[in-house]
């Protein structure tokens, strides 16, 4: 499944993805910053990188939602791998 999401980010939008992880991860070692918001303000933070990446408002935003995607789905996979109950 995360190999169909890749095909669709451009190569110069993939770095996004590990610095949206290590953003996940410091987010996450807040305390005042909840778990449900932690998604979002990566997607935010991924949307608005993307524009800058890209240059173009539309392409931009989307290749920062597709890295913010694949970030969070790369992240959900490795931990319910890790924690088959």
């Amino acid at each position: 499944m995360e190999n169909d999401i890749l095909k669709y980010v451009i190569e110069d939008a993939l770095i996004l993805i590990p610095v949206l992880y290590i953003i996940g991860v410091f987010l996450k070692r807040i305390p005042h910053v909840p778990d449900w918001v932690i998604p979002w303000l990566v997607l935010i933070v991924g949307a608005i990188s993307g524009y800058f990446i890209v240059g173009e408002v539309f392409s931009g935003i989307i290749q920062g939602i597709l890295a913010s995607g694949a970030t969070v789905l790369a992240n959900q996979l490795f931990k319910q791998t890790i924690k088959r109950d």
